[in-house]
C-alpha cells in the first residue's frame, strides 16, 4: 500500500510514473498477498532548500560528523586536520564493522567524550603504571599517542578520539554553541525580538563563518518572512557589510521562494491547531533539557500520526483504491530530494518507542549543510 505527500505536483507526477496501478508494486518484487501483516509504502518530497527550514544543526554523533566532516559512502576525509598521521587521514565509520560507532551514532556530543573517557580510564585500570589526566579532548589525543599499547589494543577508540578532536576544534573555531543555540531558537520559538537581537548579535562576530550567518539569516527569513515587525532587508545589508559572498546572500531570496509559506503548504513554526499550540506551550513551561535538541523534524509527527492512524489522507493520499484499515507494521519511507541523520535518529527512536512497527528510511541523499 503506498501512500505519497499531495502538496508537491513533482511528487504526485513521480508517484504515478513509479507506481503505475496496474503494476500493483512489482517492482518491489513482493506480493502484499503474501504477507499477513500491513506494510505501507511513503513517499515524501523535498525541495532543495528545505533541509534548512526542517533541520537546525544538529548535535548527535552522527549528524556532527557528516555535518562538519563529511561522510561519503561511510568514509570520512580527515587530510585537512592539522597534524594528522597518515594512517588516519581517512577513516571508516561503519555501524556494522564499528561498535562503538554503533554504540554511539545517535549520541549526543558531550555524551560521546564522556564514553572514550571511560575505555581510557578502564586502559589505565588494568595497567596502572600508564596513568594519565584525562580532563580534555587533548588530553585524551595526548594518551593515545603516548601510549601505543592502548592504540594496537583499541584503534577503533583512536579513530574516535581523533574525529572527535577534529568536531571539538572546529565547533570551537566557529562558535557553534551560540550558533547552534540561536538556530534552535528560530525552529522551536516564537520570540520574534529575541531572535532578531541575538541574529544581529552573531553576524558582529567574526568567529561566525560566513555560511553559518547566511544560513542564520536563511532561518529568520523562513520563520518570520510575514511577520509585521521583520527585518529581512537590514539584515541583508548586514551580510554585505561583513563580507558574505553574493552566493550566500541571493541564496537567502531563493530559500523563501522555494521553501517558503506559499510552497510548504503548511505552518512548521506557528502551529494553528489549538492541541498543537497547548502541546507548544506545555513544553515551554516545562523546560527544555538541552537547548540544542529542541527541534524535531516534521517527519516524526508524519510517522507518529501514521502510526496512530490519524494521517490525513487529504495530506497524504492512497495510491490506487487499497487503504490502510489495520496499523501498520512494516513502513519503509522514500524522501524525493534527499533525508538527514536527524530523520535517522527519529525513525530510530520511533522503533524503539513502537514495538511492533519496524520503519525503514531511505532517500535520494544524506543532506548537510553543503550539500
Amino acid at each position: 500500500i503506498v501512500r505519497f505527500w499531495q502538496n508537491f505536483e513533482k511528487c504526485t507526477r513521480w508517484m504515478r510514473c513509479v507506481f503505475p496501478e496496474e503494476y500493483k508494486l512489482a517492482c518491489f518484487e513482493f506480493s502484499l498477498k503474501a504477507v499477513n501483516f500491513p506494510m505501507l509504502f511513503m513517499i515524501l518530497l523535498r525541495s532543495s532548500f528545505a533541509f534548512l527550514l526542517h533541520h537546525p544543526r544538529q548535535w548527535t554523533y552522527q549528524a556532527m560528523v557528516h555535518e562538519l566532516l563529511g561522510i561519503n559512502n561511510n568514509r570520512i576525509d580527515l587530510s585537512r586536520v592539522p597534524g594528522i598521521s597518515k594512517d588516519l587521514r581517512e577513516v571508516v565509520l561503519s555501524a556494522e564493522n564499528d561498535e562503538f560507532y554503533a554504540n554511539n551514532m545517535y549520541l549526543n556530543f558531550a555524551e560521546i567524550g564522556s564514553n572514550i573517557k571511560n575505555l581510557m580510564e578502564d586502559f589505565q585500570r588494568r595497567k596502572p603504571k600508564e596513568q594519565q589526566k584525562l580532563e580534555s579532548i587533548a588530553d585524551m589525543k595526548a594518551f593515545v599517542e603516548n601510549y601505543p599499547q592502548f592504540k594496537k589494543m583499541s584503534g577503533t577508540v583512536s579513530k574516535h578520539v581523533t574525529v572527535v578532536g577534529e568536531l571539538s576544534r572546529l565547533v570551537g573555531e566557529r562558535n557553534l554553541l551560540e550558533v547552534s543555540e540561536v538556530e534552535q531558537e528560530l525552529a522551536c520559538q516564537n520570540d520574534h525580538s529575541s531572535a532578531l537581537q541575538n541574529v544581529r548579535r552573531l553576524l558582529q562576530n567574526p568567529k561566525v563563518s560566513e555560511l553559518d550567518a547566511a544560513r542564520l539569516v536563511m532561518l529568520y527569513a523562513l520563520h518570520y518572512e510575514r511577520h509585521s515587525s521583520g527585518s529581512l532587508p537590514g539584515l541583508l545589508t548586514e551580510l554585505k557589510n561583513r563580507g558574505v559572498s553574493e552566493k550566500y546572500r541571493k541564496l537567502v531570496s531563493a530559500v523563501v521562494e522555494y521553501g517558503g509559506k506559499r510552497i510548504r503548504g503548511s505552518d512548521l513554526f506557528s502551529p494553528k491547531d489549538a492541541v498543537a499550540i497547548t502541546k507548544q506551550f506545555l513544553k515551554g513551561l516545562k523546560g527544555v533539557e538541552n537547548v540544542y535538541t529542541q527541534h524535531q523534524p516534521l517527519l516524526h509527527e508524519t510517522l507518529d500520526q501514521l502510526i496512530k492512524g490519524k494521517l490525513k489522507d487529504s495530506q497524504y493520499p492512497y495510491l490506487g483504491p487499497n487503504t490502510l484499515r489495520d496499523r501498520p507494521q512494516d513502513i519503509i519511507v522514500f524522501i524525493i530530494g534527499g533525508a538527514t541523520y536527524e530523520e535517522a535518529l527519529t525513525v530510530y527512536n520511533l522503533n524503539r518507542t513502537n514495538p511492533g512497527v519496524r520503519i525503514v528510511l531511505g532517500g535520494t541523499t544524506i543532506h548537510n549543510t553543503k550539500r
